[in-house]
């Protein structure tokens, strides 16, 4: 009897009080929750420099495509290659994959969507006869004013952005394109009837004074093109960029983009 007595009270020392135990579990909750908040940190941490570099990348990508479009301008008689309103900056460009493949019709635009302002880009399809052009050239005017819903579905999303400027590079000079200083501007030239827009592909040549007039037009557009465009932008505060960026465009038959 004794004997038992001393095994069961060697036991009972062996094992744990409750107050011990709820201690414990005390201190492995508190460890739970500390880790949980690193991880939680680490996690959200991760998930700000995703979308930090994506922002980057976008931007960066949107301004390669602004000097690719400005690379690719093409000329054709009686449609301006470049146009600035105020508003929309129009382009008229060879199509990237093959120059057998039509023109496009690119705008440049910043227009509120929701509540924030963003800087965008729109294009057309491939264009192959004048018709075609000319209706692409208005509406990437109605795109840069009052756009409707099918404009809206050829825009693509750059950055967001809080304001925007263009400089044109004319005779040793960066004016604004608005400006009397500016003299970029091209005369009117005389427009095809409706019948020979339709039945004209882009690039192709007329007769008579019909092509005499289409040659002095596209001389006209190509001393028109500024031999470089300044794009400055004002990038909202709290993005990835943030503050004034600049980026000017050299026409290549000066040597390239600098």
């Amino acid at each position: 009897m004794a004997l038992n007595r001393r095994k069961n009270r060697a036991l009972s020392q062996c094992g744990f009080t409750l107050v011990e135990l709820l201690v414990a579990l005390a201190l492995m909750a508190l460890m739970a929750a500390l880790s949980w908040r690193g991880l939680d940190g680490m996690v959200g941490a991760n998930a700000r420099l995703t979308a930090h570099a994506d922002d980057v990348l976008t931007l960066q990508t949107g301004l390669a495509q602004w000097g690719a479009d400005l690379d690719a301008l093409a000329l054709q008689p009686n449609t301006p290659s470049i146009d600035w309103d105020g508003r929309a900056l129009r382009l008229l460009r060879r199509d990237s994959q093959s120059g057998t493949q039509g023109l496009h019709v690119v705008a440049w635009s910043q227009r509120l969507v929701g509540s924030s302002a963003y800087w965008l880009r729109w294009q057309s399809p491939p264009l192959t006869t004048r018709a075609e052009l000319q209706a692409a050239w208005s509406q990437a005017a109605r795109w840069g004013q009052n756009p409707s819903d099918e404009d809206r579905r050829l825009e693509v999303r750059i950055a967001p952005l809080q304001s925007w400027q263009l400089f044109f590079y004319r005779g040793g000079a960066w004016t604004n394109p608005l400006s009397s200083a500016d003299t970029g501007a091209v005369a009117p030239a005389p427009v095809p009837s409706p019948a020979a827009a339709a039945s004209s592909s882009i690039g192709g040549s007329s007769t008579g004074t019909a092509e005499a007039s289409g040659a002095v037009a596209g001389a006209a557009t190509a001393s028109a093109l500024p031999d470089g465009v300044r794009l400055r932008l004002t990038l909202p505060a709290g993005q990835a960029v943030s503050g004034v960026l600049t980026r000017d465009w050299s026409s290549p038959a000066l040597g390239g983009s600098q």
